[in-house]
């Protein structure tokens, strides 16, 4: 049996690691202990890091489904300006749908913001309607960007509408403004 003072660890009370600790001897282990927070490596499988992966995939399924619904609505060209100026209009009826649904109206303020938010993007779908092609392009892709912007304040206090639903919203209006710029 080979003691701590055999093996030339700086620990010859015989007591491990700790022992020498500010006297100047060298207490450092052959191999860092792993941390409270991660996972020894050998239990790390590749079967355990594909299920790591589609957990981190999973939790961010609006994500994936917005980009999917981005793709199948502009990939084979833009939409006519007045679907465009339809959907933009539409959007925020959601977010009063949600809200009423889930109680988060029942504040003045609240419902205020909302029938807000509903004029102004009707509004600006109206005018893209009576623009030429080109201008409304620019609008529409200013104010689908604008309602990328509702939705992620939406997302980040987590009130009226659910987290996903503006998390998958703001990631089509986003996408969706880019679009119609690039068909601008």
């Amino acid at each position: 049996m080979t003691t701590d003072a055999a093996r030339g660890t700086g620990t010859e009370t015989g007591t491990g690691y700790g022992a020498g600790y500010g006297t100047g001897a060298d207490t450092t282990p052959d191999a860092p202990e792993p941390s409270v927070h991660e996972a020894p490596r050998a239990q790390l499988t590749p079967l355990s890091r594909l299920s790591r992966l589609l957990r981190l995939l999973g939790h961010r399924w609006p994500t994936w489904l917005a980009l999917a619904v981005v793709a199948a609505t502009f990939l084979d060209g833009t939409p006519p300006v007045a679907r465009l100026a339809a959907l933009l209009a539409l959007m925020p009826l959601f977010y009063l749908a949600f809200g009423a649904l889930r109680g988060h109206l029942r504040g003045p303020r609240v419902l205020a913001l909302q029938i807000g938010g509903l004029l102004v993007f009707a509004a600006l779908a109206l005018v893209a309607l009576t623009a030429d092609r080109t201008t409304a392009h620019y609008l529409l892709a200013a104010g689908w960007f604008a309602h990328a912007v509702w939705d992620f304040a939406h997302h980040r206090a987590d009130r009226v509408a659910p987290r996903a639903w503006s998390e998958w919203c703001c990631v089509v209006d986003l996408f969706g403004a880019a679009a119609i710029l690039l068909a601008a």
